[in-house]
């Protein structure tokens, strides 16, 4: 559905000329029309790779690689990124995210995110275990009686 759904996007990018009416968007709709004959992936990776991706990898050039690891510090280049495929994918009205952005993304993670220490989940502590399985193994004989005792004296009737 994806895949039928990216078609159909780029089929009706022939049909139009352009995104919205933004210098920048005419800019880039001059360049695929020109080099591409149209709106295309190809035109798509080249605008990417000049606009979005470049930056992206100078900017994170200029940090050290143990800085890589820290939101704060890569948020904003991160944002930028992902903010820039959308525009330039807008003004060619190629869907967005579509498989050529992902690649990027991945291809990005796999090269400066790759070390980064991840926050897995661990058991709690025994204490807190002990806690949350003991709690229903006492209540159980608990309501068992209560039930058992009810219907016994015939206080269960409505």
């Amino acid at each position: 559905m994806k895949g039928a759904l990216g078609f159909i996007g780029i089929f009706l990018c022939f049909l139009c000329a352009c995104g919205n009416n933004s210098d920048t968007c005419g800019i880039y709709c001059r360049i695929c029309d020109t080099h591409y004959h149209g709106p295309t992936m190809d035109c798509l990776s080249t605008l990417l790779q000049i606009q979005c991706i470049t930056k992206f990898y100078d900017a994170m050039a200029s940090l050290n690689s143990t800085e890589w690891c820290t939101w704060s510090n890569v948020g904003g280049l991160y944002s930028n990124l992902s903010l820039c495929t959308e525009e330039i994918s807008d003004c060619l009205m190629i869907p967005w995210p579509n498989p050529l952005v992902e690649q990027t993304f991945v291809e990005i993670h796999s090269s400066h995110f790759k070390d980064c220490p991840s926050q897995e989940l661990s058991d709690p502590p025994p204490v807190i275990v002990f806690a949350l399985v003991m709690t229903p193994i006492c209540l159980i004989p608990v309501m068992v009686s209560l039930v058992v005792l009810k219907t016994k004296n015939g206080d269960g009737r409505p």
